[in-house]
């Protein structure tokens, strides 16, 4: 068995290989965790909160934003609740939800779309746009989204496809999207000095810390069903093991939510598949998911155990050759490795 001296001092071991990534500047800051779904925890923090205009030390407290990984620790969760409490379907065609979605053509092809496809990204909706650019007014960006005739396309990763499931919250919920209750630990629109800084934004004119990097969900209004989420490694490692032992929802959702829909995804999250940022190592009931900002969580639910990976690889700037997909699944494989060569009694710190 591996006991908990040895998981203890596991991400340690495992974000070793990173670290020349921030002694050389490349990522500022580092936060690896491991969890299992006994609450066992493992964390290492390494490097800078900032770098700019000024050098902060980063510290555990620190949130970090986790941009898409909104669309699994948040928006596919609500979800399943609203599916659970007989809200609608994963069949329920977008236009039974919405009516007014693309009113202007009661034949156009997003009113087809259903809650399934939206959420395992199987709709024609673009990968991401420029909507921020269309103005400051959040609900006038609502309605540009729900009936523009986004053009036909092949099925892509798409961040349209969470926008539109954040709105159909809000309608069911009868609140703003920053209303519903949120995780212990979760928080949205943080206070500045409470965060890992991300980009020097050309457009807002300052590096960001404490406000969403994502400028389509600053131009909503700090938080979408595609991004705006902001948390530290406890509370996504803790996340984690509530998902692993069905403390969020019942067993049978969470059975749907990890089910595959296609090659690389479930509902909401990435399952394994080849070359994906999760490692080869992990095993086929792995499911994860990334953030932009440089951001991962991965939960392999035959061994039980959790494993996330928190940088601030876009600060100073989202242009700088950062191979986070590599630092990723190194990690991985190394927590793994480690796992079993713990487990087994071959290794010992």
């Amino acid at each position: 068995m591996l006991d908990h001296a040895n998981f203890s001092g596991l991400a340690a071991q495992a974000v070793a290989p990173l670290l020349h990534k921030v002694d050389s500047g490349e990522i500022p800051a580092i936060a690896a965790g491991v969890i299992n779904a006994s609450g066992d925890i493992s964390t290492s923090y390494h490097g800078f909160a900032q770098q700019v205009p000024e050098q902060i030390p980063l510290h555990p407290e620190f949130l970090f934003d986790l941009a898409s990984m909104t669309k699994v620790l948040f928006t596919t969760i609500e979800f399943m609740r609203l599916i659970e409490e007989g809200a609608f379907g994963l069949e329920t065609q977008l236009s039974d939800i919405i009516p007014d979605i693309g009113q202007y053509d009661v034949g156009a092809p997003i009113r087809k779309l259903t809650v399934r496809q939206c959420l395992s990204h199987q709709t024609h909706l673009p990968a991401v746009a420029p909507i921020y650019t269309y103005g400051d007014d959040a609900e006038t960006l609502k309605a540009y989204i729900l009936q523009k005739d986004w053009p036909q396309g092949p099925s892509v990763y798409s961040d349209i496809n969470f926008m539109i499931l954040g709105f159909i919250i809000e309608r069911f919920r009868n609140c703003k999207l920053s209303q519903v209750s949120l995780p212990d630990g979760f928080a949205i629109n943080p206070p500045a000095q409470m965060c890992v800084s991300t980009e020097h934004c050309q457009w807002r004119g300052r590096v960001l810390r404490g406000q969403v990097h994502d400028e389509n969900a600053y131009a909503l209004g700090g938080f979408s069903g595609h991004a705006g989420l902001f948390g530290n490694l406890d509370s996504v490692l803790k996340m984690a093991q509530r998902l692993l032992t069905a403390d969020i929802l019942p067993q049978s959702a969470m059975d749907t939510m990890w089910s595959a829909q296609t090659a690389s995804h479930a509902l909401g999250w990435e399952v394994r598949h080849k070359d994906w940022n999760g490692g080869g190592t992990c095993s086929p009931n792995t499911v994860g998911h990334t953030g932009f900002t440089g951001t991962g969580l991965w939960i392999d639910v035959d061994r039980g155990l959790a494993w996330a990976l928190l940088t601030n690889r876009v600060h100073p700037s989202r242009f700088a050759p950062v191979a986070i997909k590599n630092e990723r699944i190194i990690f991985s494989d190394c927590v793994i490795s480690l796992f079993e060569s713990f487990r087994s009694g071959k290794v010992h710190l």
